[in-house]
């Protein structure tokens, strides 16, 4: 995500009553790993694809059964999995009902939850909202409140009328902590991936950070959780992995030199996963 944030605006927030957990269509999704191990969910950011966590999948796989899935628009998922994508309908609440449907689809009643950006947000809401479904979070930069309403309205209207296309050049800078990041096998294959997702899909998202605001809930959140946050993330920067690991009791912070797409980082990531997610 490409928006700067500011912690200190405020916003509305969300609607306390639940969005209905739908029952089909699925978000496009993969599930990897033995059948018997604990399941993990892996949530990706705004304008990238289930392919952000890929890097991580190896480890991950091999002592969880791990279902990473793409967001409404966004690599395989339609945007017709959205209960409505009219402009400002969409909340986080919405995308989490969505996430619930892919684990009552698979069975599982609680489950381990990993994010980033968009993705933790997700997580967090379902920590707040659905206590007994989420066994650990990890929310990797992400926030509680990713700022002012407008930047986010206007985002969104921008990709309805023009597409992701004019959001290449800023998501480059923003993504990744130099340059060069953009230029690598992973930083090519999730910029095509901001390419080609569906206007309608973006925009939805766009209009569920716009109206996301969780700080007054994240005492609430008792699952064991770790915020990651990047010391060189021009988008969520350092003091909303901060204001998350502040305010969730109990939460572990742990820093890493990188832009917001974290995944660019896969050894000090995996370590910070490693740690938080095999902790008896």
């Amino acid at each position: 995500m490409s928006a700067r944030a500011s912690p200190s605006s405020s916003n509305a927030g969300e609607p306390r009553q639940e969005p209905t957990v739908p029952t089909s269509p699925l978000l496009h999704h993969h599930v990897i790993g033995p059948a018997d191990a604990p399941p993990l969910v892996l949530g990706p950011s705004l304008g990238t694809s289930k392919a952000v966590w890929e890097s991580q999948l190896p480890f991950l796989s091999r002592c969880f059964r791990v279902l990473y899935f793409d967001l409404p628009g966004h690599g395989g998922s339609s945007s017709g999995v959205l209960p409505d994508p009219e402009p400002g309908r969409t909340t986080v609440g919405h995308l989490a009902a969505l996430v619930l449907a892919l684990a009552d689809h698979h069975g599982w009643d609680r489950f381990h939850y990993a994010g980033i950006s968009l993705g933790g947000a997700i997580g967090a809401h379902l920590a707040a909202r659905h206590p007994d479904r989420i066994a650990s979070l990890a929310l990797v930069c992400s926030s509680a409140h990713f700022g002012a309403a407008q930047p986010w309205n206007e985002r969104a209207g921008l990709v309805r009328l023009k597409g992701t296309a004019p959001l290449l050049g800023t998501s480059q800078s923003r993504w990744f902590a130099t340059a060069d990041g953009a230029d690598t096998p992973f930083g090519r294959r999730l910029l095509g991936d901001l390419a080609d997702t569906d206007p309608v899909g973006y925009a939805a998202c766009c209009d569920a950070l716009a109206g996301y605001d969780l700080r007054p809930e994240l005492a609430t959140i008792r699952a064991r959780t770790l915020v990651v946050g990047g010391t060189l993330d021009a988008a969520t920067p350092l003091e909303h992995a901060r204001e998350l690991a502040e305010g969730i009791p109990h939460a572990v912070l742990k820093t890493i030199a990188c832009g917001h797409l974290v995944a660019e980082r896969r050894t000090a990531l995996q370590d910070a996963l490693t740690a938080h997610l095999l902790k008896t």
